[in-house]
């Protein structure tokens, strides 16, 4: 099962932490099996915030996915609808038990140079780093 560095905006992963989202839709799922997924918080936090298990994946047409998740969503139907307009697939990971880092780290702090435009799997020693002083 792999890790995945995951970029996400500020107002969802707030909304992830706290337990409100319960679904982090993508146009498409990563290719391998997805354990958690490492939140990097995008502008203007710009650094690792925390990781959530992943616990299960949904791939169907948008209309039903978002009947599907829409009470645990934690994003508007515009918004969603904006971000599948013209797909006639939607994915989302199933969200699971989230973990808050202590201390945010930078992407430096593993080796990673840039923010990864969707997301990008992680090697065990970089996720071990982000596991030191967790």
């Amino acid at each position: 099962m792999s890790k995945v560095l995951i970029s996400i905006k500020p107002e969802y992963v707030n909304r992830i932490l706290n337990g409100t989202k319960k679904y982090e839709y993508r146009r498409m799922l990563a290719k391998k099996d997805v354990s958690s997924l490492i939140i990097y918080s995008t502008w203007p936090v710009m650094e690792i915030v925390g990781e959530v298990e992943v616990v299960g994946t949904i791939e169907m047409a948008p209309s039903s996915l978002w009947e599907k998740t829409k009470k645990e969503a934690g994003i508007s139907r515009k918004k969603y609808r904006e971000y599948f307009k013209g797909r006639k697939k939607a994915c989302a990971y199933a969200l699971g038990k989230v973990t808050k880092y202590e201390s945010n780290k930078k992407l430096l702090d593993i080796g990673v140079q840039q923010a990864p435009q969707s997301f990008s799997y992680l090697t065990q020693e970089q996720y071990e780093l982000l596991r030191k002083g967790r």
